[in-house]
């Protein structure tokens, strides 16, 4: 698993003018939530009245500067050292899922997807804001021209994945999508919204 001790480093600095959206999103989560991908753990302070938080990342870089304000949470968490294509729990775990800007950086994101779905409850609630490929084709080109470079420097970020078709075809139902902000005229569409395992 490649490791990004650099950006690590900056990744709050790199990632502070997207905290608006951090917080229209995390706080909604309730019960026992899955956060995949909590990079430095931007995320624990914006969480309320949850019953417990666990966690996943890959890189030791960026768990460890998780770990230390997962210390200072005043609800239980569990972070652990791992790949969201292979997640180290069991099935219908979980009342919520949070995603914020991670299917960029997943290897192979439709076996992530697939894994959220297999560890959420029946009638769970997967909450995300994630940037996605453009629809407009001036911008996909550029897009797919700078991606090979983005990776390297934004921790294995891919700009032209279409990280919203993702979780729409996936299985999940419900699914809602919310610009927020431009849409054209941007190498960085973003969007929000909300998605339901179906309950059985």
């Amino acid at each position: 698993m490649p490791e990004h001790p650099i950006c690590a480093r900056f990744l709050d600095l790199m990632m502070k003018p997207l905290e608006p959206l951090r917080d229209e999103v995390v706080p909604e989560a309730r019960g026992r939530v899955l956060e995949v991908g909590v990079g430095t753990g931007m995320n624990f302070s914006r969480y309320d009245g949850i019953e417990a938080l666990y966690g996943v990342e890959p890189d030791p870089h960026m768990i460890r500067r998780a770990r230390k304000r997962a210390a200072r949470a005043d609800f239980p968490v569990q972070l652990d050292q791992a790949g969201a294509e292979s997640l180290p729990y069991p099935d219908e775990f979980f009342d919520t899922a949070v995603l914020t800007w991670v299917l960029c950086t997943i290897p192979e994101p439709d076996l992530a997807v697939n894994e959220i779905l297999r560890v959420l409850k029946p009638g769970g609630r997967l909450l995300y804001v994630e940037h996605t490929r453009s629809r407009f084709p001036t911008a996909m080109k550029f897009q797919d021209s700078l991606t090979p470079y983005w990776k390297k420097i934004g921790g294995g970020c891919h700009l032209n994945r279409d990280s919203v078709s993702l979780i729409r075809s996936s299985g999940f139902v419900g699914v809602t999508v919310q610009p927020c902000g431009r849409e054209a005229w941007t190498l960085l569409p973003v969007y929000r919204g909300l998605a339901f395992k179906a309950s059985t």
